[in-house]
């Protein structure tokens, strides 16, 4: 695995054999990014939440973003977040929390232009954290919000006043993004 284009580009990230996360492949990932390149407004701040490696969010802040919250439960995988922020020159611009998804959601109070959300398959909550999310303090008329999940569960067209815009598909594996549509909530 490693960082696919911008200031890191060629880096090589860390990974855990054996831990059970599912890293999002460097095609994926190429992806994502394209899409957020065509419709995300705000690279200033990205949360990447259920952040496993911290790829994606790395590799928000290859690409220019300019700060990174990671999310983690896993002390093993936070460890591991940590050292390939070091890896790649962005410990600077990125801070890693060490506690769950539910949690995270009601200590951070950041706003985020861009929210990576990218749970294990086999986590049913995926609906209800997105729906706590798109109406959280950490959104706004800017933001946009990014879900990779299993296409056995299946997410709405929209979660509060964010609208699905894009959709993507590969394999067992889709990415649905959402911004924010003025006048809906």
């Amino acid at each position: 695995m490693r960082v696919i284009a911008g200031k890191a580009k060629g880096l090589g990230l860390k990974s855990l054999r054996g831990s059970g996360i599912r890293p999002t492949s460097d095609l994926m990932r190429g992806a994502i990014f394209s899409m957020l390149e065509s419709v995300a407004t705000d690279w200033s701040r990205v949360l990447d939440l259920y952040a496993g490696t911290g790829a994606l969010g790395i590799e928000a802040l290859s690409r220019g973003a300019g700060w990174a919250d990671f999310v983690e439960k896993s002390p093993r995988l936070c460890a591991l977040i940590k050292e390939n922020l070091e890896r790649t020159g962005f410990a600077p611009q990125g801070t890693v929390y060490c506690v769950s998804a539910a949690k995270a959601l009601s200590i951070l109070d950041e706003k985020y232009g861009i929210l990576l959300m990218d749970p294990p398959y086999a986590d049913s909550s995926v609906t209800a954290t997105a729906e706590k999310l798109a109406s959280s303090r950490m959104v706004g008329k800017e933001s946009t919000l990014v879900i990779e999940h299993s296409r056995r569960v299946p997410l709405k067209e929209r979660y509060g006043a964010f609208h699905q815009v894009k959709n993507l598909r590969h394999g067992d594996s889709y990415v649905s993004v959402y911004q924010y549509a003025e006048g809906e909530s």
